[in-house]
């Protein structure tokens, strides 16, 4: 049986403002691509991107809020976040300073229009499933962390449609180590109610970023990279509504 609850997110009304908000989104990417190849210089690209972000999130009547901007170190950091949503990355390009360089799965190198963008903002890919390359990269991330290069990364890996935070990959941990870079967790609330996993269409939710206190490099966890992703992940749990995948 059909509920209300139902008929509103699959309703005519639900499905006009998926096809709207696509539409803004779409023409934000384009502005962002136009600006990432005519616009010189790396971090007057990234700042323009931010800023087309924003405005995909204005033109699309999602509020958000953040939270804890700051409390980011002054300095080179390595900011890791939970990852539920394919907004998620739209979200940290928006909402953090363009300082950063992303850490993305190396699939998105198989989108064209996407993969040069995020090429001239100076994303890096990591491969998941190429042995080989999986060890040139995380060679190349920790040579970044130790040149202080500020890092944002998704330590899960990828997403799952079930609500909760899973295990956290060690190699943004293993970089910040190598770098003597603090770790800053943050909690992405929302963007699963906005975009979740299967679904097509976009739906009207609230965002919320939390930036939680960074982990200096002088804490404990920083004994092993398995001490400080749990250290982080027990941080961005204490603020996200969802469950603990490996209770």
């Amino acid at each position: 049986m059909t509920t209300s609850h139902d008929h509103r997110r699959t309703g005519p009304v639900a499905i006009a403002y998926g096809m709207y908000a696509w539409i803004a989104f779409v023409a934000c990417v384009l502005f962002a691509i136009l600006v990432a190849l005519l616009l010189p210089g790396l971090e007057r690209r990234r700042r323009w991107v931010s800023a087309a972000a924003r405005f995909s999130f204005t033109l699309s009547g999602i509020a958000a809020t953040v939270e804890g901007l700051e409390t980011l170190p002054a300095g080179h950091c390595i900011v890791v976040a939970n990852h539920a949503s394919y907004l998620d990355g739209v979200i940290l390009q928006a909402f953090l300073p363009p300082r950063f360089s992303y850490v993305i799965k190396g699939e998105m190198q198989n989108v064209p229009g996407v993969h040069f963008l995020l090429r001239r903002i100076g994303a890096k890919f990591v491969e998941r499933f190429v042995t080989s390359g999986s060890a040139r990269d995380a060679r190349a991330l920790l040579k970044a962390a130790s040149a202080g290069e500020s890092l944002a990364f998704f330590p899960e890996g990828t997403f799952v449609r079930e609500p909760g935070l899973g295990r956290f990959r060690p190699g943004a941990f293993a970089a910040a180590i190598k770098g003597e870079l603090p770790i800053v967790p943050l909690a992405i609330l929302g963007s699963r109610e906005v975009l979740p996993g299967g679904t097509m269409l976009p739906r009207r939710a609230r965002l919320r970023v939390a930036i939680l206190p960074a982990i200096p490099p002088q804490h404990d966890a920083f004994g092993s990279s398995a001490m400080l992703a749990e250290a982080a992940r027990q941080r961005i749990l204490g603020i996200l509504d969802e469950p603990d995948l490996l209770a």
